[in-house]
């Protein structure tokens, strides 16, 4: 070897052994030409697949884990046209299996004056089943129904609706605009929201949410991060599509899952669904100023403005109003009772009559503390029945 070539080879070997002692190179390093002396970047000399995100993960797992449970169900409604002539219109939307039998929890609306309902599962074979109602409850927009296949059937787990927070992370698997085995995400945006129905009733105590919410998804499930079902799938406020149709914007609504419990357990227990009444017509949320002005204690209540003739809340002995006062903006029957607290809790809104009815069942007792003139006592109201026809 000639000796410039040796004291050349010398010098990169030295080089080498001087940097990766000192940690300041290793192979797999790439060392840009223009540097001098410090690294511009290094790749290791393998490429590793990126792993998912916790949060990725979690929406993998609730997927994966009620995906096949979530079903397409297709109604089937005759209507006349202009020459009154007799045609099919088919309508669609989701539904969720609870249990391994068949049983589903879908809207009603989805299902509303349809002769011919199908039910197509989620698997590979996407069979399909004809479904029988076994009951309605149109008061919060939900209806059971059952279809029955050759064998045990994946189903979902229903959660607690009661405790929810504005925030928490929300995924729904639906078949919007017949996309079936679509899910979204988002959070609870807020809660105890009002809705108008399509039958002009009003749907109340609704979950908002911002997952995306189409046409196709209503009657599917909402889940929380632990896949448990919290809410279903109702209505969206949307903008309208080329097929006419309301897209998302952001701002869909949910039925709490505990109404659909509380139907699910009296239908095991009656064989039927109704829905428990009080005849309590019309209530107002009054508190402060406007209480005061009323000689109402401050704290307010729900100031009953009206009761059915012969209804449970007339046969407990409340009382009505005897006359009609303006108090600022608002025009309200007075002189009858003010609801102050149900069930030893107090009242704190509009909705409160609502929500202690919606843990009823028909013939249990509400205890109503009221205020009647300047006397606060308790009343014992027995909740009456009325059933759903189908």
């Amino acid at each position: 070897m000639r000796p410039r070539t040796l004291v050349l080879t010398l010098v990169l070997v030295g080089t080498f052994w001087l940097l990766t002692s000192r940690g300041q190179w290793k192979l797999g390093d790439v060392i840009h030409p223009l540097t001098s002396g410090g690294r511009l970047w290094s790749e290791p000399v393998t490429a590793h697949g990126a792993g998912f995100e916790s949060d990725e993960q979690n929406n993998i797992d609730v997927y994966k884990t009620n995906r096949l449970a979530t079903v397409n169900i297709t109604s089937v409604v005759y209507e006349r046209d202009f020459f009154f002539q007799v045609y099919p219109r088919n309508g669609m939307g989701s539904g969720f299996l609870i249990n391994e039998d068949g049983e589903i929890i879908t809207n009603n609306h989805v299902i509303t004056g349809s002769q011919n309902i199908t039910v197509t599962l989620a698997d590979k074979d996407k069979k399909q089943y004809k479904a029988t109602v076994l009951g309605i409850d149109r008061r919060n927009d939900l209806a059971l129904l059952k279809i029955r296949a050759d064998r045990k059937l994946p189903f979902v787990h229903l959660g607690d609706s009661e405790n929810l927070q504005v925030g928490q992370k929300v995924l729904a698997i639906g078949n919007p605009f017949g996309l079936d085995g679509t899910l979204t995400t988002g959070i609870v945006s807020s809660l105890g929201r009002s809705l108008q129905n399509e039958d002009g009733t009003a749907l109340e105590g609704l979950i908002q949410t911002d997952a995306a919410i189409n046409p196709g998804n209503s009657g599917g499930p909402m889940f929380d991060s632990r896949g448990n079902v919290i809410g279903i799938n109702t209505a969206i406020y949307g903008s309208q599509t080329r097929s006419g149709e309301a897209g998302s914007i952001g701002i869909g609504f949910a039925m709490p899952v505990n109404r659909a419990k509380a139907i699910l357990e009296e239908y095991r227990t009656t064989g039927k669904i109704s829905h428990p009444v009080h005849g309590i017509r019309q209530v107002v949320f009054i508190q402060g100023q406007l209480a005061e002005e009323l000689d109402l204690p401050a704290s307010g209540g729900l100031l009953i403005e009206n009761i059915d003739p012969g209804s449970p809340a007339e046969e407990a002995g409340l009382k009505g109003p005897d006359r009609v006062v303006l108090a600022g903006m608002y025009r309200l029957g007075v002189g009858g009772d003010l609801i102050t607290a149900i069930d030893g809790v107090k009242v704190d809104g509009q909705d409160a009559l609502r929500r202690a009815v919606n843990r009823k069942r028909a013939g249990e007792k509400l205890e109503l503390s009221i205020v009647r003139g300047r006397r606060a006592m308790k009343v014992l109201l027995t909740l009456g029945s009325a059933a759903e026809a189908l």
